[in-house]
């Protein structure tokens, strides 16, 4: 009797009685029944105890002792007076079900991370289709109220028949709150219109036009952020194009010696050692445009490390208008691109939030997406996203 409930904790399982336990090189199974109690008739009501016959149910379960472990359940079919026969209750396995409960969500919880159906399916010793019917009772509905500091990206996602989802992010506790299915502005006014939008006080976003559009209309009273990473990288571009403009004008050897020191020309000034800022200057002295490009770029570095609001947002002006003179094409087109978003970049410099969590989550969607060989269903895809960014956050 010892050893029998002995089994039975370490089988882990309310309520079951273990009579007999077979061990195989591969396999543990387990031979368990529930001890026998009146039933309820589904039908009438009435309690009965009179039983019809017993079968014999193989269950898969979790592993244990590294070894895959079978439930062999013996259970009970009742027969009432009314005629109706039917199957005791228990805790082990759901109706129409052929593994335990735990098992059931001990795979659902290897989807956490950015591992594929297929993977899942062999870690458990279950099919594919039984791996995304077990995902299928995950669903998430659209967030409640939306958060102070919101994060608005794309991602190319290439389900449900589009090339780019949108990604919805609360920037101040760094949480993912919705994927939608596009980014087309139609789409997202359907999407925001229905919330109360007046708990938002900042929008971050990239400079996608429809953003912009839909934050004038919808977040009138929001702080528009344009993230600084995608802004200040039109400077840093503009400088690439005039490097690739000079060196195409050289002979093959130094066409390689401008190409190998791409990484000195974009850095600041003050993060190279003397022999790098030499290298730098023999460079310069070979195009006025390069040096003219070089002398901007380290110029936008000197105005995004000042302190003072009113000066940073001063010299900025008088940048946009030396730049737009200059007399170089990419800087000049950088220039416009710089006036005409020239609130939401300042924005970026007083305010401390960026779209740099977007990113990170865009990445780890692209190594999901990767490993899984791309998702076409993008409601699956969507529930598949939230559920790893919300497992992860709550760990």
């Amino acid at each position: 009797m010892l050893t029998t409930n002995y089994n039975a904790e370490l089988l882990g399982l309310q309520d079951v009685i273990v009579t007999k336990i077979e061990q195989t090189d591969e396999y543990q199974k387990i031979y368990i029944e529930v001890p026998r109690c009146p039933a309820a008739c589904p039908c009438c009501g009435k309690l009965t105890d009179t039983i019809h016959d017993y079968r014999i149910q193989p269950v898969k379960d979790v592993p244990s002792f590294g070894k895959k472990v079978v439930l062999l359940y013996r259970k009970r079919r009742y027969r009432c007076e009314c005629g109706k026969h039917f199957y005791e209750a228990n805790s082990i396995v759901e109706r129409y079900q052929r593994m335990t409960r735990r098992k059931f969500f001990s795979i659902i919880e290897k989807l956490t991370g950015v591992h594929s159906y297929t993977h899942a399916a062999r870690e458990c010793d279950v099919s594919v289709s039984t791996v995304i019917r077990a995902f299928n009772i995950i669903s998430y509905p659209k967030p409640g109220k939306l958060p102070e500091a919101l994060g608005i990206d794309e991602f190319k996602g290439n389900s449900g028949g589009q090339k780019y989802h949108c990604i919805l992010t609360d920037l101040k506790n760094h949480k993912v709150i919705d994927i939608l299915r596009t980014r087309y502005e139609t789409d997202l006014i359907d999407y925001f219109k229905t919330y109360d939008r007046s708990s938002v006080k900042y929008v971050v976003s990239d400079m996608y036009i429809p953003y912009s559009e839909l934050v004038k209309t919808y977040f009138p009273k929001a702080v528009y952020i344009i993230d600084k990473y995608h802004w200040i990288r039109q400077a840093v571009w503009a400088l690439e194009a005039v490097r690739k403009s000079v060196q195409k004008q050289f002979s093959k050897s130094h066409r390689i010696y401008f190409k190998r020191s791409k990484r000195l020309l974009s850095c600041h000034s003050t993060c190279l050692t003397d022999e790098e800022k030499q290298q730098v200057n023999v460079m310069l002295y070979a195009s006025p445009d390069l040096s003219a490009a070089y002398y901007l770029k380290e110029k936008l570095y000197e105005i995004l490390r000042m302190n003072d609001a009113s000066e940073q947002r001063r010299s900025f002006k008088e940048w946009i208008a030396e730049a737009g003179e200059c007399g170089v094409g990419s800087f000049e087109a950088c220039a416009r691109t710089y006036s005409r978003w020239f609130e939401p970049i300042l924005n970026s410099l007083i305010y401390p939030y960026t779209n740099a969590f977007n990113e990170g989550c865009n990445n780890k969607i692209k190594v999901l997406k990767r490993n899984a060989y791309g998702l076409r269903c993008f409601s699956r895809f969507r529930n598949r996203i939230l559920f790893s960014f919300q497992k992860s956050a709550a760990q």
